[in-house]
């Protein structure tokens, strides 16, 4: 299918939006425009610079930042919500997006422009903001040194490149996997802002940091995915795409509210803000209007959905135009929070670099009990630790139900690993792994080589596919057609080749440890979460390719395997041999700086992580070596009775098999060879 073809297909369909519904797009504009003006004339950011002793940029800065800000959030929520119903939720022709697909798809990237020209125009105006001057007198020079050298602007920067890319692929593409890589790359673009938000003085930069990163996805899926839903064309595609887009809507609420209290938690730091501040009421009043939304949803999963089934779409869509209106307010709300201070002081008076750095006070001296608790939540891996279980769980019981049997014990391996997971990056461990590198390592070894050993074992995939229900329209490619489709792909086929899992996972463990990335890494919330998703994902590539079960993986011979796993242990225990006899310290210009006053010396550490390192590994490693042995055996076992089977239908039919006719061949160069010497 071309794009012509496509957009001949496109145009012939009832493209004529309802002229009714322009009057819910302006009406949500206005009120958003509105409720944005008047929080943050509440909040008070609108009343000049916010930093004590900085210039004010001026009055065109201060209105024009939340209001940039507030387009900018809009158009990428819309870019979101277009790219994926193009690629997961609307039906298609074989390979190709369908016509309302490629529609939602070449708006996309009209919209994704759009969102690429605010995201720069929002890094002149931090500029403005940041350095207390005019836009007059913002030079160029100057916005590029916030964009290379501030935290806000490096993100910024990040999301004009990746919205300009998501722009030109949903203009150029035409296939599903296009349409695909555009809603995943403009899922990203929305995260880079959000990774630079910092809570209080206080501490809880991780929380608020993980928290607003969920917030904005799930907003984004949530608020785009509605918008695309109204712009759906020809109108009885809704029959079927609504109670799919019902779903992810579901998902997205839960998320948005347990995220949204997390964050405001932080920022607010007590109940009593809550109400005793202007940022606490501005965030009642955001409550209650994501409560107003959500309450509209129920109705639509209650009411009109079934309204919609039966023929009668009018109910349907007036309730989602009022459910556009109610957001649009919230998203008002959110531009107006985003300037308006916080109960809390960003720069308190009472300054602890030890806080600013690690986002907590110095945690007390080490004791069993302190690598329990207290806790440091990390809301990102607990929301996947809470959807891959409980996906798990219902993958188990629907295939229960079904009549059919599934291992108890890959169940107890997949929730323990997800367990140990959360346990290992959430826990008190979490805390003393920012300030001692040994019990970094510690976690480190958990992350990297029980964690996915554990996973593994619970043969996800398997049970994914076994599991996964088809879409109502068999033209709308569904989970597990795109399961297949990664499974059966030249990258899957060359990331799950032996020697490259290998690579990755000791390239990664030197090329992290010897070299100053992990110092870098290590002074950002970001580096942080970077570090703990190689680590999982290494170890689970690896430990995959070597003992995994489930359909996808390339088949190599046990030998093969158990040499790539020795390289994989001589490589480790160098590494840790390496590490304990190492008069250099790993990442000394980060733990120089944190390193607690009542710990011995960093060297004496650095000793105890190459020791941990070095031995470790030895009882996840002796675990797949017997697993991979165990396989060797079972597949002689298998060949063995495939020749026995051969024999006996040969012996039935009355000829020879291909065993005997070996023997017969071996017998008779025996024979010759005896004639040969008794003739010399």
């Amino acid at each position: 299918m071309t794009a012509t073809t496509a957009r001949d297909a496109a145009q012939q369909e009832t493209s004529t939006p309802a002229r009714t519904g322009l009057v819910w797009w302006l009406g949500g504009a206005a009120l958003a425009v509105a409720v944005l003006v008047l929080a943050a004339w509440f909040g008070g950011a609108l009343a000049g610079s916010r930093l004590t002793g900085l210039a004010d940029a001026g009055p065109l800065t201060t209105v024009a930042l939340p209001v940039l800000r507030l387009v900018g959030d809009v158009v990428a929520a819309v870019t979101v919500g277009c790219t994926v119903f193009a690629a997961f939720l609307l039906p298609g022709l074989d390979r190709t997006v369908g016509p309302a697909g490629y529609r939602l798809l070449r708006l996309a990237g009209l919209v994704a422009g759009v969102w690429a020209l605010t995201a720069a125009g929002l890094l002149v105006l931090i500029t403005s903001d940041l350095l207390g001057r005019p836009l007059s007198e913002t030079t160029p020079r100057a916005v590029l040194s916030v964009a290379l050298s501030v935290s806000q602007g490096q993100a910024l920067v990040w999301q004009v490149g990746l919205a300009a890319t998501v722009a030109v692929i949903a203009r150029v593409a035409i296939s599903r996997t296009g349409a695909a890589m555009a809603a995943v790359i403009a899922l990203v673009a929305v995260v880079p802002p959000a990774l630079t938000g910092h809570a209080a003085g206080a501490g809880g930069h991780q929380l608020a940091v993980s928290s607003l990163v969920v917030h904005v996805i799930a907003a984004s899926l949530w608020a785009g995915g509605l918008v695309a839903l109204l712009l759906v064309r020809p109108r009885r595609l809704l029959v079927t795409v609504a109670p799919a887009f019902s779903r992810i809507a579901l998902v997205s609420f839960v998320a948005v509210a347990v995220s949204g209290v997390a964050n405001a938690a932080v920022r607010l730091g007590g109940l009593g803000p809550l109400v005793g501040s202007r940022y606490g009421l501005l965030v009642l009043g955001k409550v209650a209007a994501i409560a107003a939304v959500g309450a509209v949803g129920l109705l639509h999963r209650r009411w009109s959905l079934r309204r919609l089934a039966a023929g009668q779409p009018g109910a349907f869509l007036q309730l989602a135009g009022g459910e556009i209106v109610l957001f649009a307010a919230t998203f008002g709300l959110a531009a107006a929070l985003s300037r308006t201070p916080t109960p809390v002081p960003t720069n308190p008076d009472e300054y602890d670099p030890i806080t600013e750095l690690l986002g907590f006070p110095m945690p007390p001296p080490l004791s069993a009990t302190r690598l329990v608790g207290p806790v440091l939540p990390e809301l990102l891996i607990l929301t996947f630790v809470v959807a891959a279980g409980w996906a798990y769980v219902v993958g188990v019981r629907r295939l229960r139900q079904a009549g059919h049997h599934w291992p108890w014990g890959r169940t107890v391996c997949w929730l323990t690993g997800l367990a140990l997971l959360a346990a290992a990056t959430n826990l008190g461990v979490a805390r003393y792994a920012y300030v001692l590198f040994s019990v970094h390592m510690a976690q480190h070894m958990v992350l990297t080589m029980v964690v996915p050993l554990l996973l593994v074992a619970g043969s996800p995939v398997t049970l994914a596919l076994r599991t996964l229900r088809e879409p109502a329209d068999p033209a709308v490619r569904a989970p597990r057609q795109w399961l297949l489709a990664i499974l059966h792909s030249r990258v899957a086929r060359f990331y799950t080749h032996p020697l490259v899992a290998l690579a990755i996972y000791v390239v990664g463990l030197y090329g992290l440890y010897f070299t100053d990335l992990f110092s870098a890494l290590m002074r950002s919330h970001t580096g942080h979460l970077a570090m703990i998703v190689h680590f999982v994902f290494s170890g689970y590539l690896l430990t995959w390719v070597l003992i995994g079960s489930d359909p996808g993986r390339r088949r190599w011979s046990p030998p093969i395997l158990l040499l790539v796993l020795f390289a994989s242990m001589v490589f480790h225990a160098f590494f840790g041999v390496a590490m304990m006899q190492s008069t250099d310290i790993v990442g000394g210009s980060w733990y120089d700086l944190v390193h607690p006053p009542w710990a011995g010396t960093s060297a004496a550490d650095q000793k105890m992580a190459g020791g941990i390192a070095w031995a470790f590994g030895e009882i996840p490693s002796a675990v797949i070596a017997v697993m991979l042995v165990r396989q060797w055996m079972r597949d002689d076992e298998r060949e063995q009775r495939r020749l026995d089977r051969a024999a006996d239908r040969a012996d039935a039919a009355g000829v020879e098999d291909d065993l005997e006719r070996y023997n017969a061949f071996l017998q008779r160069i025996n024979a010759e060879a005896r004639s040969d010497e008794s003739s010399r």
